[in-house]
């Protein structure tokens, strides 16, 4: 067994990219996900592991940092909540469009504008669609509790070396502040590999590489366009993550992420008191999106309810994944602006929506 800590979500965060071998961060503060840097700082993890933590001037600047660290085949990340996410957007495109692997995470929090500090789950359609411009996609995560916060964050590097692209790990300001009880996984020393595809000066042993998003000849640019959709249906193909709770007799379905699957799993355990069958899925990754899970799920199915923190983004997504099957009742609850649904809030919704006498 690991080191067992009662901690932060964020500070999960932060302590896993320390033991991960992570050369690098750039950030900049933002409530409510501040404890990530604040926790690096305070740890120096330059004295344990060599790991170079910087608060930059603005997101902006940060997101570019990290541009030019995973350039030279570094393991670099940045933490931002929604508005300062919303800086980085073409930063991050830009990545995406170099082939450059980077961890990014997003404590979300209300909107839109400054909105507050509060969770929510609204950046979803940013998140999973590409929120800069421009044909790409994020690897995206979901955690449902400050163990996967932390589990996460060697998953998301693994995923990110693997696919060379950006992942994002997507959570919220209840996930980033609560605490509870977490096993870190063992360090793991920084890899000094020095990766083919590089930008680290000219090696007497092979060419240069040239990094960059720019493409002038348009049929060169289609064609970097496809090489990136191959890659995205590959991801769809081998690295789709879920969990099913009470399904396999369920005739009502809660589909939920992040903290809107803890709270739905507890209106799963108050409906089965009262004799409803009720079960929950969870999407882990967000992208690529389980809609061949969902569209598989038990044929005695009378319907879904998607929950989340938002005025109805997911949902999309889970129409689309069982638009085969058109008398499956598909319904929507959420609470948005920064307010955080009641398990009977949600269990309420199922009745009322459903018509469950």
């Amino acid at each position: 067994m690991g080191e067992l800590r009662l901690m932060k979500g964020n500070e999960a965060i932060a302590e896993a990219a320390i033991r991960v071998g992570c050369d690098a961060y750039f950030g900049y503060p933002i409530t409510p996900q501040s404890e990530v840097i604040e926790y690096l700082m305070a740890e120096k993890p330059e004295e344990r592991t060599g790991m170079v933590v910087l608060q930059a001037e603005s997101e902006v600047a940060a997101i570019n940092m990290v541009y030019g660290a995973a350039s030279a085949g570094k393991k670099v990340m940045t933490s931002s909540s929604s508005p300062g996410i919303s800086l980085k957007q073409e930063g991050i495109s830009y990545i995406a469009g170099a082939e450059l692997p980077c961890l990014i995470v997003n404590v979300v929090r209300g909107g839109p504008g400054l909105g507050t500090i509060q969770p929510s789950q609204a950046d979803y359609f940013q998140s999973v669609k590409g929120g800069g411009h421009g044909d790409y996609k994020l690897l995206v995560l979901a955690p449902a509790s400050v163990q996967e916060m932390s589990d996460h964050v060697k998953l998301g590097f693994d995923l990110a070396f693997k696919y060379r692209n950006p992942v994002l790990i997507l959570s919220d300001g209840i996930i980033g502040q609560m605490m509870e009880k977490v096993e870190l996984f063992d360090p793991i020393p920084r890899d000094k590999t020095i990766q083919p595809w590089a930008t680290v000066g000219k090696p007497e042993t092979r060419e240069r590489n040239i990094i960059t998003s720019l493409d002038l000849d348009p049929y060169q640019n289609e064609k970097h366009n496809q090489k990136l959709q191959a890659k995205y249906l590959q991801m769809e193909a081998e690295e789709t993550l879920f969990e099913k709770i009470d399904c396999d007799d369920a005739e009502f379905i809660f589909v939920a992420y992040g903290c809107s699957a803890r709270i739905a799993q507890k209106s799963v355990q108050i409906a089965r008191s009262k004799g409803i069958k009720a079960g929950l899925f969870r999407p882990i990754t967000l992208f690529p999106f389980p809609s061949k899970e969902i569209a598989s799920l038990t044929p005695q199915l009378k319907g879904l309810l998607v929950v989340e923190m938002s005025a109805g983004q997911m949902i999309e997504d889970v129409l689309l994944a069982t638009r085969k099957t058109p008398q499956l009742d598909v319904q929507h609850f959420g609470r948005f602006g920064g307010v955080v649904h009641s398990p009977e809030e949600v269990f309420e919704a199922l009745i009322q929506k459903f018509n469950i006498a």
